[in-house]
């Protein structure tokens, strides 16, 4: 698997740095540099690379912004080089692989790259299996409804999410989580025993999540299947579930056939 790579700084001597490591590391290709953000928008859109590493502080387009200005297309994978410790926090919320501080440790980009290689041979089997999907619905539809869901199928959703609250930044368990309700632009993540706040959508968080645990079961709730205990039903159609840590969520009737598919 050759990793195809873009690297973009404005300072050159940054660049030859970086190019002088990677040569280190075969599986890794350079098909091009650029020296500001500009650039390597319109680079990004073009070559379409697997990795950028992205130098955070450029003189107009910054490295956040031109991870923004690349959203409309798939985005490649994003590691932030900065001098500066406090861009790290950012760094983690605009789900980057990892950060790199200035100038680069070889250790660290060793363990980077691990990180690369992995997040990669992931969304190429997601991707893989989806093409598989495409091509069975043509052919052979009825065997769709057979294909398992096996660890592959379900390795683009995430695993772990990154949780900015108060200053800090959390590495939440998917697995931990119990239920999460919207309050407006922010999400409340309920881990049985803590209580974090997301600065998210609903609809955007319930695609990173596994629709075959995390159900939505209100207009502004998910919960995790395998956190329910009990199901109490209520008047008027409703009904509510008694999760794992004793808390009680309301179940609407729009949503209760969905749960009742999961919840036996």
């Amino acid at each position: 698997m050759t990793i195809r790579t873009i690297l973009v700084d404005d300072e050159k001597l940054a660049i030859q740095g970086l190019e002088l490591r990677l040569q280190a590391f075969p599986d890794v290709e350079i098909i091009d540099t650029c020296a500001n953000g500009r650039e390597a928008i319109r680079k990004i859109k073009t070559e379409k690379p697997d990795l950028v590493f992205l130098d955070i502080q450029m003189p107009g387009f910054d490295g956040f912004s031109v991870v923004k200005g690349v959203m409309e297309i798939e985005p490649p994978l994003f590691v932030f080089v900065t001098a500066y410790q406090e861009h790290a926090v950012r760094a983690f919320e605009a789900n980057a692989v990892n950060y790199l501080m200035k100038p680069v440790d070889g250790d660290r980009l060793a363990d980077t790259l691990d990180r690369v290689r992995t997040r990669l041979a992931e969304k190429r089997s997601a991707e893989e299996a989806e093409k598989l999907k495409t091509v069975l619905a043509e052919v052979a539809p009825d065997a769709i409804d057979q294909m398992p869901e096996d660890e592959e199928s379900s390795s683009r959703y995430e695993k772990l999410i990154n949780v900015k609250d108060r200053g800090q930044i959390f590495r939440v368990d998917v697995d931990s989580i119990e239920h999460i309700e919207a309050a407006g632009d922010y999400m409340c993540i309920y881990t049985g025993d803590n209580s974090l706040i997301l600065r998210e959508t609903m609809k955007d968080l319930e695609r990173r999540l596994d629709p075959r645990v995390f159900q939505r079961v209100h207009r502004s709730t998910i919960v995790n299947l395998d956190k329910v205990r009990q199901v109490k039903p209520h008047t008027n159609g409703e009904c509510f579930l008694l999760l794992e840590s004793g808390a009680q969520v309301k179940v609407s009737r729009s949503y209760r056939d969905v749960v009742a598919r999961f919840v036996h």
